[in-house]
């Protein structure tokens, strides 16, 4: 285990498994308490390593108000670990930093996402379908996708169909009903998601993004519209927030694996 990793060693890992097989604890809540631990403290940051194990993906890095040298740090103690990486809204500056520290490391301009692998991917399970109104929410609908993708789920992308031409939604409408869970993406006044929420059978979570004139108040328009969406089964994460859309579209996908 590398120096600096706090909360459990192998003498108390040792003690539990001994507790474990004397039956002075339980499997279950064996596997609760290694839950909690171990993290690795880098003094500016944490490294959450188990968060795999509890979570079922990595922890991810949020490369804004860190140092490029912060960022590339914490990568390298998550992949030194054997984990996937995943940097979200990272500039090339960032990607060709940790680059040079780990070679294999991929860059997603459109998404804005440092990626690099565990291993090889397993075969993707599902369906989860993002949907964005026009292309200057790709960025924000990309950022979804590949998250949903990258945690397994085998993804669809329908992008620039919003309802300024809806019949180019309604041309692919057979793609939208085989969806187990959409994302709608949408700026301006964020009427995508009320039009897909009143017409699909599954959960729908909206994402506002910040594109659109003044009125728009950079996504708070789009935000409240999805927000007192009449439609049932709409679901809304924050402003231009394609990560924690993509994230929730994924565990909802994991869920119902096994169920169609």
């Amino acid at each position: 285990m590398q120096k600096g990793v706090v909360a459990i060693n192998d003498l108390k890992l040792r003690q539990l498994l001994e507790q474990v097989q004397q039956g002075q604890v339980s499997v279950e809540e064996a596997l609760e308490r290694l839950r909690r631990f171990p993290y690795e403290d880098l003094h500016f940051a944490k490294v959450d390593h188990y968060r795999q194990f509890n979570k079922g993906f990595p922890e991810v890095i949020y490369c804004p108000g860190k140092t490029t040298e912060q960022i590339v740090e914490i990568a390298r103690r998550l992949a030194g670990s054997g984990a996937a990486v995943l940097a979200t809204r990272a500039g090339r500056e960032v990607f060709e930093a940790v680059s040079r520290e780990i070679p294999r490391a991929e860059y997603y301009p459109a998404a804005r996402m440092v990626v690099i692998r565990s291993g090889e991917d397993p075969e993707p399970v599902g369906n989860v379908t993002v949907i964005s109104a026009g292309t200057a929410d790709h960025p924000v609908a990309e950022e979804a996708a590949l998250t949903a993708e990258l945690m397994g789920s085998r993804v669809h992308r329908l992008f620039d169909v919003g309802v300024a031409g809806i019949h180019r939604l309604l041309d692919n409408w057979e793609l939208v009903m085989k969806a187990r869970v959409l994302v709608v993406v949408a700026g301006m006044e964020g009427a995508l998601a009320s039009v897909v929420g009143g017409l699909a059978r599954c959960p729908v979570i909206a994402v506002p993004t910040s594109v659109g004139y003044g009125a728009s108040f950079g996504g708070l328009a789009a935000l409240l519209a999805m927000l007192n969406s009449c439609a049932t089964g709409v679901t809304v994460v924050n402003i231009d927030n394609g990560f924690g859309a993509g994230y929730a579209a994924a565990l909802i996908n994991r869920m119902g694996e096994g169920k169609d």
